[in-house]
C-alpha cells in the first residue's frame, strides 16, 4: 500500500468539540483551540479568540498530533502474547528451560504456550530430552519471537505429526502451521482479549493498525467492531489461502466494508517471500556463517510474479514480506514485472543497488525500527560486515521512498512511540547509537507513523489525533519511547482520556 485512504468513521455524525489551548507538534508554540465537527478537524482558531457552540476540552497546552498508525501487525497473535509465559528475557537453551519448568508444574495437564525466545545467538543446543524432562508430562509449544520458529517437546511434535524429530525445532511452513493449530480459543474469549488490546493500543496514541493476521479476517474484525470494539481502524491483508476467496467476494484494497462504522479497509494481498534473521532464512545473497545455505525462498519469483498480477487485477495491492537482501531483489523485481502497487515488509536488509528502486516504483518500505534494537547483536554475526545496509531508514528517505512505520506485533511491542525512538535514535538500553548514519528524524518518523504522512495538524484533516503531555520535537528518544499520552481522538471522539 501506497498510502492510507483515511474516511471519516462512525459513530459521531454531528459531534461537535472545541479542544481548547492545544499546541500543535511541530508547529510552533503558540496555543490554538482545535474545532472537530463531524469527524474532522473543521478549524484552528488562536487560543480563546472565538467560542463554538458545543463541548470543550481544556488541553491545558499540551501538544496535538495526528493519531499514529502501526503499520504492520499480527493482532490475534498480539493478545494472545499476554496469555503465554515469557521468554523474552532468556538468552540460552538452558534458561529457556528453566522457564519451561517454571510454568508446567506437575499435575497439571493440558498444552503450555511460552512466547518470545530467540535461539540465533544461543551458546548451547537445543537439547529435547531435557525439553522434555522440564514439561512435567506437558505438551509444550514454545513460540520464537519472530514467529518464524517453535520449539516443541516430544509430546506436542507428535501431537502436530513432527513425532521424531531430532531437535523440536521446527521452522517457516512448519512453525506457521503450528500457530494456525493454536487458535482454538472460542471466538468470544479471544474478541475480549482483541477487545483489550485495542483499548491498550489507543492509550498509546494509535488510531490504527494494518493487521496481518493469518487468517481470514473479514469476519472476525466485522464481528468485533459490531459487539464494540470500535477504538481503532482496521486494514486487513489477505493471505494466498484466502486469494480465491477474497476476489470471488469483489474485495478490492481500500474498500470500507459494510456495517463496521467505517473502521474496517480491505488492505493488500501478502506473500511471505523469505523466512527472518534470527531464524537463519532470511534469504540473502551471501551464506550464513558457518554454513553453506543462504536462507529460504518460501516463494520463489516464477510463483510470485503471477500471484502478485492476478491480485492486481482483482483491483488488490500487494505486500510483499522480505527481510534478506536476496528476497528483497526479488520482491522489488516482481513490483516492476507486474506493476502492482503496495509495500514491502521489512525491508531488513537491502543491495546498494535497490535502495533507490523504492522511489522508482513507488513502493512503501514498511519498516519495524525497534527489530533493529533487537537484532543489532544478531546481524552483526550472522550479516557480518553488511550491517552498513542494514534497516537503511536514511537511505531510502534520500533516495526519495517512503516508509511506513510498524512494530510487527508480537514481535515488537504495539507502541509507536517504540519504533519512532528507535527510528530517531537507532539505541536502547543505555547503549551506543548502532548506525546512527541511518537515523531520521522526529519529523520523518512521525509522518511515517500516521499513514497519511501527515506530521502536523490541519484543518480539513480527519479527527484521528494523539494529545500527549510532552513536545515531540523537543524529546530525547529515551523521552520518546516514554511519551506520555493524554487522548487518543478517533473521527472525534475519544478512544482514550486522562484528561
Amino acid at each position: 500500500m501506497t498510502e492510507f485512504r483515511l474516511r471519516a468513521a462512525r459513530p459521531g455524525p454531528g459531534i461537535r468539540r472545541t479542544l481548547c489551548d492545544v499546541r500543535l507538534a511541530g508547529a510552533g508554540s503558540e496555543s490554538v483551540d482545535v474545532i472537530l465537527e463531524d469527524g474532522v478537524v473543521a478549524g484552528l482558531r488562536p487560543a480563546g479568540s472565538e467560542r463554538v457552540a458545543g463541548e470543550r476540552v481544556s488541553a491545558d497546552g499540551r501538544w496535538l498530533l495526528p493519531g499514529l498508525w502501526d503499520s504492520h501487525v499480527h493482532f490475534t497473535q498480539w493478545a494472545y502474547t499476554s496469555r503465554r509465559f515469557d521468554l523474552s528475557r532468556t538468552s540460552t537453551a538452558a534458561e529457556v528451560l528453566a522457564a519451561v519448568d517454571g510454568n508446567t508444574p506437575p499435575g497439571v495437564y493440558g498444552p503450555a504456550v511460552g512466547f518470545g525466545f530467540r535461539d540465533a545467538m544461543w551458546p548451547d543446543a537445543a537439547d529435547l530430552a531435557a525439553f522434555d524432562r522440564a514439561s512435567h508430562g506437558r505438551s509444550v509449544i514454545l513460540i520464537a519471537a519472530d514467529l518464524h520458529c517453535v520449539w516443541l517437546n516430544s509430546a506436542a511434535l507428535t501431537e502436530h505429526g513432527h513425532a521424531g524429530h531430532p531437535t523440536g525445532l521446527l521452522r517457516e511452513e512448519d512453525a506457521f502451521a503450528v500457530h494456525r493449530s493454536l487458535d482454538t480459543v472460542q471466538d468470544a474469549i479471544v474478541d475480549g482479549w482483541v477487545h483489550t488490546a485495542a483499548d491498550a493500543a489507543a492509550a498509546r496514541g494509535v488510531v490504527g493498525i494494518v493487521d496481518f493476521e493469518m487468517a481470514w479476517n473479514v469476519e472476525a474484525w466485522t464481528r468485533r467492531i459490531a459487539a464494540g470494539t470500535i477504538a481503532l481502524r482496521v486494514r486487513f491483508g489477505i493471505y494466498r489461502a484466502n486469494l480465491d476467496r477474497a476476489i470471488a467476494d469483489g474485495l478490492r484494497s481500500g474498500q470500507i466494508l459494510p456495517h463496521t462504522h467505517g473502521l474496517l479497509e480491505v488492505g493488500a494481498f501478502k506473500v511471505i517471500t523469505d523466512g527472518s534473521l534470527n531464524t537463519r532464512t532470511a534469504f540473502c545473497v551471501d551464506p550464513y556463517p558457518g554454513s553453506t545455505t543462504y536462507g529460504l525462498l518460501n516463494v520463489p519469483p516464477d510463483e510470485l510474479g503471477p500471484l502478485m498480477a492476478r491480485a492486481r487485477s482483482a483491483g488488490l495491492d500487494s505486500a510483499i514480506h522480505a527481510i534478506g537482501d536476496r528476497a528483497n531483489s526479488h520482491a522489488l523485481d516482481a513490483f516492476e514485472a507486474t506493476g502492482a502497487r503496495g509495500s514491502i515488509e521489512h525491508a531488513q536488509l537491502l543491495s546498494p543497488e535497490d535502495v533507490g528502486r523504492f522511489a522508482a516504483l513507488g513502493i512503501t518500505a514498511s519498516v519495524q525500527p525497534e527489530h533493529a534494537m533487537d537484532d543489532r547483536d544478531v546481524a552483526e554475526h550472522h550479516w557480518a560486515g553488511r550491517t552498513g545496509r542494514a534497516f537503511t531508514l536514511r537511505s531510502i528517505l534520500d533516495a526519495g521512498g517512503r516508509i511506513a512505520l510498524g512494530s510487527d506485533a508480537p514481535v515488537a511491542p504495539l507502541d509507536p512511540w517504540l519504533a519512532i525512538a528507535s527510528a530517531v535514535g537507532r539505541a536502547r538500553d543505555g547503549r551506543e547509537p548502532w548506525h546512527p548514519e541511518q537515523s531520521i528524524t522526529v519529523r520523518e518518523a512521525i509522518a511515517a507513523s500516521t499513514g497519511s504522512g501527515a506530521a502536523v495538524v490541519a484543518a480539513g484533516q480527519v479527527a484521528d489525533l494523539a494529545l500527549v503531555d510532552r513536545d515531540p520535537y523537543a524529546s530525547s528518544p529515551d523521552e520518546l519511547r516514554r511519551m506520555p499520552v493524554a487522548a487518543t481522538i478517533l473521527n472525534g471522539r475519544d478512544t482514550f482520556s486522562r484528561l
